[in-house]
């Protein structure tokens, strides 16, 4: 422990630092979220909504698959409009539309220039002023603006539902028809979206932007990057080549090259006799190939609908497998397999860290943990089936059903059982690391591991502390505590200590080395990754402070990821180590793959995305699915796959990778992620950024626009890309399966952990 004092104390001193920060934030978030008014009246007094029917508006919206079907404040899917932006804009020209009878007779357009621009400012003024009395609870309207809304509110109704007029339109976001059956759920739908676009153009109190930092942009009513929008940008970017450059100075001149230990002659997992619990982890393997292949197809079905809409190939499926349904599994089966790759990964180690082998009943754990996977898997996908085909009772949606928050879909009854799932995970892994923890040795690295195993078990739990009508500004705050916190924080930490722990296990690195190189980049994952979570809170109904903390913390993220090429080649010479490294080929290139996509998935698409004012143009624009795309199949993906194909080669030992096979399944996978996002995701976002500048967000993600020939043609592009992935998917799973039900499970050679350790 003293060798490794300074960086203990300077990561308990970044968590503690960067939790303190994060919480404050949580408050502000809590205290400044935008306010859902008791009531929303016009001048006279009329009431046109209430708090409470914007809330069932809320839910209406879960109903109809939320985030899956367009976007809410930027957040969701990308082939129907954002309905903040999109209603904002359609109520402005209603709006300017009326106020042009009232005045001329005419419509808008046929004003000259001079009567539209004293129509504008008026629009300017009336929807930037905050008519909002905390003291009663009341948002008031002119009798203008409450028909403006009332027009607007007529198309969503229509759109929802199934008027004959605008089922082009339905086809174009690929929606269904009825997306909405009920009258009153559209009503209150309407009533939902109006809140956020009055989030979105009225001045927060004691500021000059809005509730939403005057996302989005619509030039209309002025809704621009506001100065700290820029200054927080070009702060982010200083800090970006600031940490750069200290890292790299770091790496230089601080760094200690520790010598590798001699290669042992055999390897010592192989000379572990296998135990119960490893053998059973044979079905977990199973299941993430399964799930991954289900996840490929579904993806590639996916991406078909934002070509034909409801159809595929000619062949009507959006009734019963609509666009948001298969969006829903597409997102949700990915979370699931790499999830389980992880959860196989640690359940391997298990009883090697318990000196080689089983803790007292650990198969039987082992066991029902997988079943209660299966059991979760199965209801929540049952679960968003019933919800979106609305067989389901309206009132057992967010428990059973479908919770509307992209990456959280699940229903909330599902969420728990994950959840629980994940800590029974956990007591399994802590029966093994705590017999290891008393024993005698340099245990740094373990404790580290041990940490982050601890915080994996916990932390998903963050995800229940939001119910179906909390203000979704507080929901934004929790959601990105499991989808950025849990997974870009946590797992990084776990994948990083787990590979240290299994090369210092196989002889190849000094722990020591080790040790400090998983301790240092714990330090700094967790320095950006903590507050930087913010950076998708921008324009969440957060205030400036959470930009600033966000862009400032956000941008050290890309730091340590600058420096993976190095960690990769580290990686890749251990083949040439020892002769027996041969039969970890593949394993290890996928380790090695990480790097690369850690690197310009999380690293470069990532930073395109993450300065506040790059983020305020191209939010909820195809350049973010660039980044999703690659960093979470890029890093995570890869990474579930490599440690699956790590633990195959130990639980099936007399096993042989087919190398012609796996050659072919990597490089698909590699190049058809590239090409999905080179050939149509990055032109698409590229397109969309230009348009989201010139005009607004509404119309880069309006029907006119993304219906054009040239995007149309970029979408059909994808399916070169999906295909080349499938084939690759494909590979890797009939490799896993055929060394599964081929291979005979059985011990190399037996030995024990304490031998090998002397």
């Amino acid at each position: 422990m003293r060798e490794y004092k300074k960086l203990w104390w300077t990561l308990i001193g970044v968590l503690v630092v960067s939790f303190g920060i994060l919480g404050w934030m949580g408050k502000e978030v809590y205290n400044q979220a935008p306010p859902i008014p008791d009531q929303v009246v016009t001048a006279n007094g009329k009431i046109l909504m209430t708090g409470e029917q914007i809330l069932d508006g809320q839910e209406a919206w879960q109903t109809a698959g939320g985030m899956t079907v367009g976007s809410i404040l930027g957040h969701g899917a990308y082939q129907a409009p954002d309905w903040t932006a999109d209603w904002l804009h359609r109520e402005l020209t209603a709006w300017l539309d009326l106020a042009a009878q009232e005045r001329f007779g005419l419509n808008f357009s046929q004003l000259d220039e001079d009567n539209q621009i004293v129509l504008e400012r008026q629009l300017k003024t009336e929807y930037r002023k905050n008519t909002y009395d905390p003291a009663n609870g009341v948002a008031t309207v002119s009798e203008r603006r409450a028909k403006a809304i009332d027009q607007t509110a007529s198309y969503y109704d229509k759109l929802f539902g199934d008027d004959p007029s605008l089922r082009p339109s339905r086809v174009a976001f690929a929606m269904k028809e009825a997306t909405l059956p009920k009258v009153e759920q559209r009503e209150r739908l309407a009533n939902f979206f109006f809140w956020t676009s009055w989030a979105a153009s009225t001045t927060r109190p004691d500021s000059v932007a809005t509730y939403t930092n005057n996302w989005p942009h619509e030039p209309l009513i002025d809704n621009v990057p506001t100065a700290e929008n820029i200054i927080w940008s070009i702060v982010s970017v200083i800090l970006l080549i600031a940490g750069v450059g200290l890292l790299v100075w770091a790496w230089a001149f601080m760094r200690k090259e520790e010598e590798d230990p001699e290669a042992p002659a055999k390897d010592p997992i192989s000379l572990l006799k296998l135990t119960p619990s490893q053998h059973a982890l044979g079905k977990y393997l199973f299941l993430v190939v399964a799930l991954f292949v289900a996840q490929v197809f579904i993806g590639g079905f996916t991406a078909h609908y934002t070509v034909e809409g409801q159809t595929f190939y000619g062949v009507n499926v959006s009734e019963w497998l609509p666009y948001s349904l298969v969006r829903t599994w597409h997102v949700q089966a990915a979370l699931f397999w790499i999830a389980t790759g992880f959860l196989a990964a640690g359940l391997f180690l298990v009883p090697i860290l318990n000196g080689g082998e089983d803790p007292k009943f650990q198969k039987l754990g082992v066991d029902v943990l997988f079943w209660a996977l299966i059991i979760v898997v199965l209801g929540s996908f049952g679960g968003n089936f019933f919800a979106i085909a609305h067989i389901m009772p309206e009132s057992w949606n967010f428990w059973l059903g479908h919770q509307g928050y992209e990456y959280v879909e699940l229903g909330r009854i599902w969420q728990i059982g994950k959840f629980l799932g994940i800590v029974f995970w956990l007591v399994l892994m802590l029966r093994g690391i705590v017999p290891a923890l008393r024993q005698k040795g340099d245990k740094n690295l373990l404790a580290l591991f041990s940490a982050s195993v601890i915080c994996i078990g916990l932390f998903y739990g963050t995800g229940l502390f939001y119910g179906p009508r909390t203000n979704i500004t507080i929901m934004e705050y929790w959601r990105w505590w499991v989808v950025h916190l849990w997974v870009e924080g946590f797992f990084e930490v776990f994948a990083t200590a787990a590979l240290a722990f299994i090369f210092t296990t196989m002889g190849l690195v000094s722990k020591k080395g080790a040790t400090t190189a998983s301790l240092a980049a714990a330090v700094l994952f967790m320095l950006g990754g903590t507050p930087g979570t913010m950076h998708h809170l921008y324009f969440s109904g957060t205030t400036t402070p959470i930009m600033a903390i966000g862009a400032t913390f956000s941008a050290l993220e890309v730091v340590p990821l600058v420096v993976l090429g190095y960690e990769a080649w580290e990686n890749w010479r251990l083949k040439s180590r020892a002769p027996w490294m041969e039969s970890l080929h593949w394993p290890l290139k996928f380790f090695v793959c990480v790097a690369f996509w850690n690197m310009f998935g999380a690293g470069v698409f990532g930073f395109m995305v993450n300065p506040p004012v790059a983020l305020y143009y191209i939010q909820g624009l195809n350049t973010t699915a660039v980044h999703a795309h690659a960093a979470l199949f890029g890093v995570y993906g890869f990474l579930a796959l490599g440690f699956t194909l790590f633990v195959l080669r130990y639980v099936r030992p007399n096993m042989k990778f087919n190398d012609s096979l796996m050659n072919t399944s990597f490089w698909c996978l590699n190049i058809g992620l590239v090409m999905m996002i080179v050939l149509s995701l990055l032109p698409i976002g590229v397109m969309q950024f230009y348009a989201s500048v010139t005009q607004g967000t509404w119309w880069a993600r309006g029907e006119t626009f993304m219906q054009q020939e040239i995007m149309q043609t970029l979408r059909w592009a994808r399916t070169f890309g999906d295909v080349v992935f499938i084939v690759g998917g494909l590979g890797v799973m009939w490799q896993v399966v055929t060394a599964l039900f081929n291979g005979k499970a059985v011990p190399a050679v037996d030995g024990t952990l304490a031998a090998q350790r002397s």
